[in-house]
């Protein structure tokens, strides 16, 4: 296979000789950063969390439309699909709020310099997921009481 990292195209300069040009940076040669991946997961988990946002105003108006409404949507907030969407809406209000707390700290000027950056991203992600696990498993056990 060869490097993808050598490649180039043949174009004309101003004295229309042919040159090799590289072709620019793409993802078959780009390495993201943890902290382009951290930006592009806090705007994700933001979209998410305006759709999971959906579900519960759907979910408090079938509560206030009555007793069969509210039956439709406990069964499908229940079913496999239902707990998945509410899985993904708790992770990603916790990866939402640790990171607006890390944007917090990085206005007040803190946290910037680059050896923080890669760490710091690692800890938000390991607290998400700790606090996630925390809670379902407080909710599957005051359930299952």
């Amino acid at each position: 296979m060869p490097d993808i990292r050598d490649a180039s195209i043949v174009a004309r300069n101003s004295d229309a000789k042919l040159v090799m040009r590289p072709v620019s940076p793409h993802l078959g040669i780009y390495r993201w950063p943890i902290t382009m991946v951290a930006s592009i997961l806090n705007r994700a988990t933001g979209i998410a969390l305006s759709v999971g946002s959906l579900l519960l105003v759907w979910w408090l108006v079938a509560a206030a439309s009555g007793p069969q409404p509210f039956a439709a949507v406990q069964g499908f907030v229940a079913s496999p699909l239902g707990l998945l969407m509410l899985l993904g809406w708790t992770a990603s209000l916790f990866y939402h709020f640790f990171g607006g707390i890390r944007h917090l700290v990085w206005d007040a000027g803190h946290g910037l310099q680059k050896t923080d950056l890669n760490w710091v991203t690692y800890v938000i992600l390991a607290l998400t997921l700790a606090a996630t696990i925390l809670v379902w498993l407080v909710g599957y056990l005051s359930v299952a009481v």
